[in-house]
């Protein structure tokens, strides 16, 4: 009788104990699923700042198109870490009273990144340290942590020099230049171009950093009626070459990169703004032949 006694203090002394943890199991629980909640809303909430329709999607999921979305002050990149490289990189752009950029930071590592690119990692490369978001730009727009972060090696590709300094650095000057003031705000998206068979290119690499060959940019002027233009400029440039010879349809680099740019576009809109070559409105004629600054 007394050990039958003993056990039934002990069942009633345990069962107490595991009502409560149950308890607090559950209230954490409801404070990780809010918190969760929460912050995929603000995470959403900033990704649709800085895009226009949405972050660029794939139509085909293969291991190429795995990628991750790094978020920054003012721009997201859809970081690879197959390619190691950013496969596309968003911005918006708009008017300031007084743009100014600071001092350039240096290059540095982002640890966010599965494999270690390091600022020195191009070195005696014959390639640059390409800028997607672009220094100035972010600096005027966003404002010093923005322009630093644009320094983090997850926006940057290797870039030939002559592209890098000269005709993609003049594409770069046009759009915050005369784009933005002459529209107010424009939307970005950037990128590198691969060749179509992932096994031509797999040891073209600075490192572990596979080499593009050609980049992407896509303005959009994000209005009732969007207006658009798209760049495709291959890695062998002289620099000295008109802008406009690089144009060509949205559809053209959505195919060259397997990206659906503006997965919330309706279909009626999308035909029109992402199937034809439309330079009419955007001046580009009068800055097509500016000269590089270097």
């Amino acid at each position: 009788m007394a050990l039958a006694r003993t056990r039934g203090r002990r069942r009633r002394s345990v069962l107490p104990r595991w009502r409560s943890r149950v308890r607090q199991f559950g209230i954490t629980l409801v404070f990780v699923l809010v918190g969760s909640g929460l912050w995929y809303t603000q995470e959403q909430e900033y990704r649709d700042q800085l895009s226009w329709m949405g972050v660029p999607t794939w139509d085909t999921l293969t291991p190429l198109t795995l990628h991750r979305v790094l978020r920054n002050d003012g721009f997201l990149v859809g970081w690879s870490d197959i390619r190691v490289n950013p496969l596309w990189v968003s911005y918006l752009l708009h008017e300031v009273d007084d743009p100014q950029a600071g001092p350039r930071p240096s290059f540095r590592r982002d640890w966010r990144t599965l494999w270690p690119i390091a600022a020195d990692s191009y070195l005696g490369s014959g390639y640059d340290r390409g800028h997607l978001a672009p220094n100035y730009a972010i600096a005027a727009v966003h404002g010093r942590q923005a322009q630093q972060q644009s320094f983090l090696m997850s926006n940057i590709s290797p870039q030939r020099p002559d592209l890098n300094r000269r005709l993609w650095q003049r594409l770069e000057e046009v759009v915050i230049d005369h784009f933005v003031p002459r529209f107010g705000v424009v939307q970005v998206i950037t990128g590198p171009v691969f060749p179509e068979r992932f096994l031509d290119n797999v040891t073209n690499r600075v490192g572990l950093v596979e080499i593009p060959e050609a980049f992407y940019k896509i303005v959009v002027v994000p209005a009732e009626e969007p207006m658009a233009l798209a760049f495709i400029m291959p890695q062998e440039v002289r620099g000295d070459e008109p802008l406009d010879d690089y144009l060509v349809s949205i559809d053209e680099v959505e195919a060259r990169t397997g990206l659906n740019f503006f997965p919330r576009l309706p279909e009626e809109v999308a035909e029109v703004l992402e199937g034809e070559v439309v330079a009419s409105g955007w001046a580009l004629e009068e800055v097509a032949r500016l000269p590089s600054r270097y």
